[in-house]
């Protein structure tokens, strides 16, 4: 068996000044074992997203030094943003890829969440596979509220942290860790400046309030545009393509008389998510990935090593 190998996709919230974002990212960068594959930030959601692959030790030493950067750098008393967020660092997801069970990382979240408190000194909450309890599944439930709700109810037993003391970080508030499948980031735009519009068509999207399976969304404004999102996650895009997802939300945005203009993907996708949706739009019977020459080339140089 080969080296275990994870994703790892930490979020911090800091979107809009380039030189923090580039000292943050700054740890991932060059450090062996660890492999950056992408970052995005957005200044509407004043969040970073940081999209990482490698060794679970050498990412893992990274994240403390990119945390500690972004520790003296974000105070969550000043910012503002349209992403949901309860500190600087929010949320860190540890995901299996190769050579490693999900148990496997739930067990590194568990490890990886002491010690992220004993060097920072901001608590933590454990979500999805790693929660300690089962209504912390749902990252929502954990930031309900957000910071600033957080900040007076954390010492309400229910809302405790799972590691250290019940009061946030004094600027960088609290952090979530936990193990997950794949989860792709999806975002459709809308032609609209009335946020209420998004904020309904996700309400009928997301499967919190009857709408798809593995959705979750939120309805933002992206005021630098002068227009609105819808903001999802798809947390199982084999039990809900993507194409389901934009054709449901084009559905619903005829209702009020707005056009879809464009849809985003942040970070990285599976080949097979996207393919899915390929063969749904252009009607392609029985297409097998094998066909895409890329894939084809990457299982062949897989068996020979």
């Amino acid at each position: 068996m080969g080296k275990p190998l994870i994703e790892c996709v930490p979020n911090f919230s800091e979107g809009r000044n380039n030189e923090v974002i580039e000292a943050i990212i700054g740890p991932f960068r060059g450090k062996k074992g660890c492999f950056l594959l992408d970052y995005r930030a957005d200044k509407d959601h004043n969040r970073l997203v940081v999209s990482l692959a490698g060794e679970p030790g050498s990412i893992q030493d990274a994240l403390i030094e990119a945390s500690l950067v972004a520790i003296e750098n974000i105070d969550m008393e000043k910012h503002r943003g349209g992403h949901p967020r309860i500190g600087a660092i929010d949320v860190i997801p540890f995901i299996p890829l190769r050579n490693i069970t999900m148990e496997e990382c739930v067990q590194m979240a568990h490890q990886f969440g002491r010690r992220f408190y004993e060097k920072t000194d901001i608590p933590v909450y454990f979500y999805e596979e790693a929660a300690l309890r089962p209504e912390r599944r749902r990252l929502e439930v954990i930031r309900r509220g957000q910071y600033e709700t957080l900040k007076r109810e954390i010492t309400d037993p229910e809302r405790h942290p799972d590691v250290g003391e019940p009061k946030l970080h004094p600027s960088a508030g609290a952090t979530v860790i936990g193990a997950r499948k794949f989860l792709i980031a999806f975002n459709v735009n809308l032609g609209t400046s009335d946020v209420q519009v998004a904020k309904k068509i996700a309400t009928a999207v997301r499967a919190s309030s009857g709408g798809l399976c593995h959705v979750k969304g939120i309805g933002l404004a992206l005021e630098t545009r002068g227009i609105t999102q819808v903001s999802m996650n798809i947390t199982d895009y084999e039990k809900n393509a993507l194409y389901r997802v934009v054709e449901l939300i084009r559905l619903e945005a005829k209702r009020w008389g707005v056009p879809v203009l464009e849809t985003e993907i942040y970070g990285m996708v599976p080949a097979q998510a996207l393919i899915d949706s390929i063969s749904y739009y252009m009607q392609i019977a029985d297409f097998d990935p094998k066909q895409v020459i890329e894939l084809a080339l990457l299982d062949k140089f897989g068996e020979e090593n």
